[in-house]
């Protein structure tokens, strides 16, 4: 028996007038699906607990089968785990946007333009990064980068819990409220300040201003964290398991837990993403002695915060065709478990995650369910009538434990 997992990231959203009132889910040509949602279990389930904000981080561990409430340490040490960071237990690490804040305002009244500098290349992005390290950063305080606008900061020996803000969550808003408070506070706003200036005019800035692309002209700290200890994913549910993700988080969750982290090249997190490099990496993984397999694909979520409404509706399309079609035809005639559901919602119209239930699909082949529904989106899962009420238990569900 093999069990799969489709994981669209912020696929599920919330009515949107542009689409008729309707949901991306709703609205997207997506026959696979739609196919599957007749022979299969829909519902809902909530995978962030209502203790914790619906971070990725959050609703991803929920998914595999990690209850947050006891795990969950912090984003970024996983990010740092996923880089090759040796952690000491004495650490907090910080996951570093590289951000584009507007010109000619004072710090405090700066607009928040874009949490990823127009989704910076990994090459420009390390220039920035290993070029504000050693002109900004000493003694505890280290700057290790990663992929495209995510990197990560190192404290060495600081134990405070500042307030820090997730970038995304303030995009076109004044950032003055939403600058780190409380023990550290200090520091961490004092290097953001005086990255701007720095990074505003290095060549790699200019010369993305002059092809029309936005500059990563500015350090934003968030997500804080110290050293995770998952248990072994094997021994929690006895099947080996592997993930295959463009993002840091997805594989450093996988890392953590005892997984095979896959990479994927071309996997960028995007629309532009590599489908089809993922499938087959999945696929091969399946037949080289792995159980369990959990394909992340970001690209909705990208899609919600930038308040992409097509480019939302794409990428669900895209999933649909280039990643579920080809993984039905590659699994025909094999005994297998397939999940498809997002970690959370990413609403169009909020443009940043949100704690509500979100809609699950799961098939079993050659045991057809006696499904109501003609379609997989919101509002079928919730005429179903089924509803899981902790994320980690949809792994169970998906293994039938």
């Amino acid at each position: 028996m093999k069990y799969i997992v489709i994981l669209g990231d912020g696929m599920s959203d919330l009515p949107v007038p542009e689409l008729g009132g309707r949901t991306p889910l709703m609205v997207a040509k997506k026959p696979n699906m739609d196919a599957l949602a007749k022979v299969s279990e829909a519902g809902l389930v909530k995978t962030v607990p209502d203790s914790l904000k619906p971070g990725s981080d959050i609703a991803n561990l929920s998914v595999m089968g990690y209850d947050p409430e006891l795990y969950y340490t912090g984003r970024s040490p996983l990010e740092a785990i996923s880089m090759g960071i040796e952690l000491k237990d004495t650490d907090t690490t910080f996951r570093c946007n590289l951000v584009t804040l507007s010109a000619n305002q004072p710090f405090e009244e700066k607009i928040m333009i874009d949490y990823s500098s127009d989704e910076i290349s990994s090459q420009e992005a390390r220039r920035l990064i290993e070029y504000a390290g050693p002109r900004l950063m000493g003694g505890p305080l280290r700057l290790y980068p990663g992929v495209s606008y995510r990197h990560c900061l190192v404290w060495s020996g600081f134990e405070g819990k500042p307030d820090l803000t997730p970038p995304h969550d303030i995009s076109e808003k004044k950032v003055g409220k939403y600058l780190p408070k409380g023990e550290g506070s200090e520091v961490l706003l004092d290097l953001m300040k005086k990255s701007y200036p720095l990074l505003s005019e290095h060549f790699v800035n200019r010369e993305r201003v002059k092809r029309g692309l936005r500059s990563g002209n500015c350090l934003w700290f968030w997500g804080q964290g110290k050293k995770p200890s998952l248990k072994p994913f094997k021994q929690m549910y006895g099947v080996e398991g592997a993930a295959i993700s463009a993002v840091d988080l997805i594989k450093g969750i996988a890392k953590a837990a005892g997984m095979r982290s896959i990479d994927v090249e071309g996997a960028t997190g995007t629309l532009t993403t590599n489908f089809g490099g993922k499938v087959r990496a999945a696929l091969d993984a399946l037949e080289e002695g792995c159980d369990y397999v959990y394909i992340h694909i970001e690209a909705p979520d990208e899609c919600g915060h930038r308040r992409e409404v097509d480019g939302k509706v794409r990428a669900i399309e895209l999933i649909d065709e280039k990643v579920l079609g080809p993984i039905l035809e590659g699994m025909e005639g094999k005994d297998y478990n397939l999940l498809i559901m997002p970690d959370h919602p990413t609403p169009l119209s909020t443009r940043t995650h949100s704690r509500d239930p979100v809609p699950y699909l799961l098939y079993r082949s050659g045991r057809p369910y006696p499904s109501k529904a003609s379609s997989y989106d919101e509002e079928s899962a919730k005429d179903s009538g089924n509803f899981v009420g902790r994320g980690p238990d949809m792994i169970k569900k998906l293994l039938g434990l």
